[in-house]
């Protein structure tokens, strides 16, 4: 099937709702969304630590956050932050909502919202999915480090993107709409 044959919904983002939460929650138990992400909760089925986390991340007036709705659904989050000093995109879909163009459209949209440039963000080496969303936003590999990956138990390879502060005309088009 083609990405042009793939069911494509409507993509908007809001505020997040304790609604949302829950369904993050569930979103972020499966095992294969864990491994591919990579860089996880320690354990993500402890809701404790889950809600101690969202609360952390509800309150820090400098994040910008966002639900993603893919056709009237939640379908996952982005945001960005500076938790480990620059500042940094993240977004997370439930894997229902892999494949369609959903995490591209809904970064586009945040990085609208977001002034902030440059911008960075970091995806597990093997995330080929991830890399592909960023680098369709306009980022651009700009470096290479080692963490350690909570799902994988180890230290892993990641790859470094950066979204320059370049003019208008440099960027993908659809950034700008």
């Amino acid at each position: 099937m083609t990405e042009e044959t793939v069911w494509a919904p409507e993509i908007s983002l809001r505020d997040v709702t304790a609604e949302d939460l829950r369904i993050f929650f569930r979103q972020q138990l499966d095992p294969e969304a864990n491994e591919m992400a990579a860089f996880t909760a320690r354990d993500p089925s402890d809701r404790k630590a889950f809600r101690a986390h969202w609360a952390k991340v509800r309150a820090d007036q400098t994040i910008t956050l966002r639900t993603v709705l893919a056709g009237g659904r939640v379908a996952g989050y982005v945001l960005t932050h500076s938790w480990f000093g620059d500042p940094e995109v993240s977004y997370w879909l439930g894997k229902e909502f892999w494949g369609r163009g959903i995490a591209t459209r809904a970064l586009q949209q945040l990085l609208r919202l977001v002034a902030v440039r440059p911008l960075y963000a970091r995806a597990a080496k093997d995330n080929i999915a991830s890399i592909r969303v960023l680098e369709k936003c306009g980022f651009v590999r700009t470096g290479e480090d080692r963490a350690f990956a909570n799902a994988h138990g180890t230290e892993i390879d990641e790859v470094i993107l950066t979204l320059a502060a370049a003019p208008r005309d440099q960027l993908p088009a659809d950034v700008w709409e």
